[in-house]
């Protein structure tokens, strides 16, 4: 089973990228637009619980890093895609020493989602 928590907290995105998993990958998706409401979720996972996060850099509450080190210092290890509109050096110079699996740029091509996606899954197996 492929079970993805996708944070994002602009609804339609949100929505698009639920179906992509969903139709595409065959993927349990557990969507959020509340980056608080996804961390305390991921909070309650194993690194057995779910297969992949993919979440947006800039939200209210906690950005997407945040929650990276958040699950990191839980001890989990669950690759991590981040969606960003911004991409400067310091946030990928970040991204990279917290190993960050992979960036997805925003304005979000659905291809490119579910083709980074299928690589965190075929590293997996």
């Amino acid at each position: 089973m492929f079970s993805v928590a996708v944070v994002e907290d602009d609804p339609i995105t949100l929505d698009l990228i639920t179906d992509a998993l969903e139709t595409k990958l065959n993927a349990t998706v557990y969507p959020f637009s509340r980056s608080k409401f996804a961390r305390d979720f991921l909070l309650q996972q194993t690194s057995n619980s779910i297969s992949l996060v993919i979440s947006d850099q800039v939200m209210p509450e906690f950005d997407g890093l945040s929650l990276l080190k958040t699950i990191q210092a839980k001890g989990l290890v669950i690759p991590f895609l981040l969606i960003t509109a911004d991409p400067h050096k310091d946030l990928v110079v970040e991204a990279k020493n917290l190993k960050v699996s992979g960036f997805l740029a925003k304005p979000l091509d659905m291809k490119d989602l579910i083709n980074k996606s299928q690589e965190v899954m075929k590293a997996l197996a």
